[in-house]
């Protein structure tokens, strides 16, 4: 190593860092960013990006978009009419209704996990969880099929919700999981440098860095040490990225703001329209709160709330920026909620049957596709799957969905396991 470190004067700075990032990265400064699979997109994408917005808990269908009114459990909510013609959604949700043409209601959702962990992993990989394995989720299959379209912000991100949650790179390079991002309101912290410390003296730094690390990356060329080279080259490029700006809600004028709502989940809606319009791909946000077991009705009102607010404000504004033709917009939850209320004016967990949501990115909107029973306990008719959900979602992408990709351990997976895309809700 003083050997290596003393034949540093006879190489120009850009030899040395090309030299260094190369030792590290395996790549040089100037590597091809092209995608591994981009050539094998099977059909043209209606979409170039999706923003994900996750009802953590299970959402209750018959208070929302799948309303009962003749059943004996429906509670107080009352059904209403939309602006599409015989189609009628809970009166939580006054604002959708008035965007029910921009809007498909999937209402034959059904899932094979009952219980909160299994289901939320199911739905955001598709796979039934496994201790052996972790599976990506759409936004790191998404990035590596596809590639991003920013080449200096994050292709993945997520907001709110565990930064351990499920639905990141799975088997996939780490350079694929979702930035997590705790507060919409926080901006993306850690990204300036030291007062003390210039960009000459940050790049003679990591350079020294690479070199001195140089013989332990020979010695076990691993995926997962070069994942550390991954992530110092991507946080350099975020950190120099003239589109940090996209991260800051103050930017917004303040009725925008305003239209969005001052929640939590509001801001959420916000920052994730901002980061589209900037280039990242997949954005996740979470709504939590859904797990509705006692006092089901006075829950839903007041989650509905922001949902209703947020997510109409979120249509209207990509509308109108000329975005929503290529933003998939989706409302997805783990499972429903029984028709029956429990002895806590709640209800229970109902994986047979379930509603979810796309709007945009090249879905026709103004229908529902499948229905539930009186009830809404059962399926009645065009029954989707999970998987089914989520290749719809990748077939919006263009991903190559029959494309069998093998884990380390040479295991063949595809992007929604067998599932199968609606085409008839584009």
């Amino acid at each position: 190593m003083y050997d290596e470190l003393n034949k540093l004067d006879e190489l120009s700075r850009r030899k040395f860092i090309q030299y260094s990032a190369k030792a590290l990265l395996g790549v040089g400064l100037s590597a091809s960013t092209t995608p591994l699979w981009a050539s094998q997109t099977i059909n043209k994408p209606t979409a170039r990006n999706v923003i994900y917005i996750y009802l953590s808990g299970g959402m209750s269908h018959i208070d929302t978009f799948d309303p009962k009114a003749s059943w004996k459990d429906q509670g107080p909510v009352q059904t209403i009419d939309t602006n599409v013609a015989g189609i009628q959604i809970s009166e939580y949700l006054p604002s959708l209704a008035r965007r029910m043409d921009k809007i498909a209601i999937i209402r034959s959702m059904n899932s094979t996990q009952g219980a909160h962990e299994p289901g939320n992993y199911f739905m955001h990989t598709s796979y039934a969880q496994r201790g052996t394995i972790k599976h990506p989720g759409l936004g790191a299959w998404l990035n590596s099929m596809s590639g991003k379209t920013n080449s200096t912000l994050p292709g993945n991100v997520r907001i709110g919700g565990s930064n351990n949650a499920t639905g990141g790179a799975g088997f996939l390079d780490s350079k694929y999981e979702p930035l997590h991002l705790g507060s919409p309101d926080d901006g993306l912290p850690y990204v300036d440098r030291h007062k003390s410390v210039d960009e000459a003296e940050l790049r003679e730094r990591l350079a020294l860095a690479q070199m001195m690390d140089l013989s332990f990356h020979k010695k076990y060329p691993s995926k997962q040490v070069r994942a550390y080279g991954d992530v110092y080259e991507e946080a350099i490029k975020l950190m120099n990225s003239k589109d940090l700006a996209a991260f800051d809600l103050s930017r917004e004028p303040k009725l925008t703001r305003d239209v969005y709502g001052d929640s939590r989940f509001g801001k959420s809606c916000l920052l994730a329209r901002r980061l589209v319009e900037h280039g990242v791909r997949f954005v996740e946000l979470t709504l939590g709160g859904w797990d509705t077991h006692n006092d089901n009705h006075d829950q839903v009102a007041g989650l509905t709330s922001p949902l209703d607010q947020s997510v109409s404000a979120l249509l209207d504004d990509l509308h109108y920026r000329g975005l929503l033709d290529e933003t998939l917009v989706v409302i997805g939850t783990e499972f429903g909620r029984s028709p029956e209320i429990n002895s806590n004016a709640g209800r229970n967990h109902h994986p047979s049957a379930f509603s979810c949501v796309l709007a945009g990115g090249g879905i026709k909107g103004g229908q529902v596709y499948g229905s539930t029973d009186a009830s809404g306990h059962s399926v009645a008719d065009n029954a989707v799957s999970v998987p089914d959900f989520n290749a719809t979602i990748a077939y919006a992408l263009g991903l190559p969905i029959d494309k069998v990709v093998h884990s380390p351990s040479g295991r063949p997976f595809r992007v929604a396991d067998k599932g199968r895309p609606i085409t008839a809700l584009f």
